[in-house]
Order: structure tokens, then sequence, then C-alpha cells
């Protein structure tokens, strides 16, 4: 099977376990979680069964060993993340409010996350790449930047593979770079995974359908749109396929896009029709929010074959 390998932040979660609006006083926190959305990603093709590994850095802290422990134990090749002896492990506290909004407050760019480089262990996992997976969320500093654009450039040289998932909050786009950095990756990408509202960041086009034309004109091979509970797209050359959503109990957002995105393109890899790529990416996006913390939903593929086949049982 195709190697995979994606390079950016590793974090620990804490988040607050009752909605309202931001940090602005003493409440109770539940964590940490390991996450990152490259991290859960690559936990997510690592639960997949599918060969995988990441280009990262954390602290030598609990933090650190938290997320190094959780990403080998679910199959991916840490080998290339590297453990910053001085700066802590990045972290990421998170609050709901009462809309389903979320509110940030990130340690990455201070963190030891800002050492990530392509060292002779990151230069070695890339070469041995078929796939790499871009998170414009990992686009955080100039060095990230040229970095990503180094491994895309060695990965695509070599015939392999890239798929790019915008994955833009508003605490992160004006960085340094990024909006130029995310044009630049758009048109070096087979597999754009946004979600809604991203698309028109990609395209001068003024509503989604024309946006996407507009993108796949540019060379981009396929586009998936992600609408969460509004269910999934795929449009290519040939045509569209659309994927509703499954009904399931949300616990946590957090991850579910993420966890997505691998599935599908786990799948796509590995040749599935579109249609079934599909059902298998929104079945673990809808396993993910059933679970508070980031990765505590990933899933096997047998898991999602049973939760794929219990929902078929239970429809009318």
């Amino acid at each position: 099977m195709k190697k995979v390998v994606t390079i950016g932040e590793i974090v620990v979660e804490v988040m607050a376990t009752e909605p309202g609006l931001g940090f602005r006083e003493p409440l109770a926190l539940v964590g940490p979680f390991p996450s990152g959305a490259p991290a859960i990603f690559i936990d997510q093709v690592g639960r997949l069964g599918q060969p995988c590994g990441m280009v990262g850095r954390v602290g030598a802290d609990d933090f650190g060993r938290l997320n190094l422990d959780r990403l080998a134990a679910d199959g991916v090749d840490v080998s290339a993340i590297g453990v910053d002896p001085v700066a802590a492990t990045g972290s990421a506290f998170v609050r709901y409010r009462p809309d389903g909004d979320r509110d940030f407050v990130f340690n990455i760019r201070q963190s030891a996350n800002a050492g990530i480089a392509l060292d002779d262990a990151a230069r070695a996992l890339i070469a041995g790449a078929d796939h790499l997976h871009v998170m414009g969320s990992s686009l955080f500093s100039p060095a990230l930047v040229s970095a990503t654009d180094d491994a895309v450039a060695a990965v695509k040289a070599k015939g392999g593979t890239v798929s790019f998932d915008p994955n833009v909050r508003r605490e992160l786009l004006d960085a340094p770079g990024m909006r130029a950095a995310l044009a630049g990756l758009l048109d070096r990408c087979d597999l754009f995974l946004p979600s809604g509202p991203e698309l028109l960041l990609f395209a001068e086009a003024d509503d989604e359908e024309a946006a996407v034309d507009e993108i796949l004109a540019r060379g981009v091979r396929a586009v998936v749109v992600k609408r969460g509970a509004a269910g999934a797209d795929h449009r290519d050359a040939s045509g569209i396929v659309r994927q509703p959503a499954f009904a399931v109990e949300e616990v946590d957002p957090t991850g579910a896009g993420d966890c997505f995105g691998a599935a599908f393109v786990v799948f796509w890899l590995r040749g599935l029709p579109p249609a079934e790529a599909l059902r298998y990416a929104a079945a673990a996006g809808a396993r993910a929010v059933t679970r508070r913390g980031p990765m505590e939903g990933a899933s096997t593929l047998a898991e999602l074959d049973a939760f794929i086949v219990a929902d078929r049982g239970a429809a009318p």
C-alpha cells in the first residue's frame, strides 16, 4: 500500500467542560488529549492500516510523550518527530460557545513546533512517501512554509500525489505569508479537501459550484467539499457525487474533519470509487464526533464497516 506522510503541528488539547465565551474566568477543564490537525489526520490513517508517518516536533515533556505514544500505538512512523530539549509541546485550549462555535487559545508558534525542519530523519521519511497531505494550519511560519514546499516538491518529483486541506481558522489566517502559501499549495495538489466556506477563499467566483469549476480548471484532479452535518460532495471531471452525513449524537466535533479527510485519502489511494470513499469518510467523521477528544474517535476499518452496516439496518 502507498505510504502517506504529513508535516505539521502536534499539540495537546485541553477543553472547557461547559459552553461559554472565552477563557476570562476560572472554569473546569478536561484533558490533555493528543491533538493537532495533521496529527489527528495521520493517526486516523494509521488506524486504517495504511503505512504512514509524520514530520513534527514535540517537547521533552509529558505532553510530547502523550502524543508520541498515541501515534506510535496507532501505527504511525514517528521517526521524524523530533524532541526539543528546551521548548514545550504545543497546546490548544478550546471552549465551545452556546451557538456551537469555538474559541481557541493556541501555543503553537512559540512551542516546539517552531523548530520543525527537514532534517535527515524527515528527508528519509519523505523519500519513502507516495503521498503527502498538507494542512493549512501548519503553515504558521515562513520556515514551515519552506519545509512544506520542499516536501511537496520531493513527493511530486518521484510521481507521488498531494492532498491539501486548507483548515483555515480565523486565528491563523493572517499569519505572515499564509494566504500566498495556501494559494501556492492549491496549484500543486491533486486532491483538495476544503470545508464549504473555504472554497470561496480560493476562487474569484462568488458561489460554490463555480468556485469548484474554477479550482478544477487549475489542474486539481478532485475536490471534496466537507459540509459537516450537511454531508459532503466529490467533484472531478466526470461529475459530482454527494454523500449525506450519518446521524449521530455529537459529543465533540474537534477532529471530525481531519478523520473524514484521512479516511477519504486512504480509500482514494486504494482506488475505491468516489462514492465508496466518501461513504467511509463520512462514517469516520461521524464516529469521531461521538467521543470527547480529537483523536479518541479515530476508527479502524472494522469499526467503519460495522458502523455503516448498523446505519443501513437502522434506516427506514
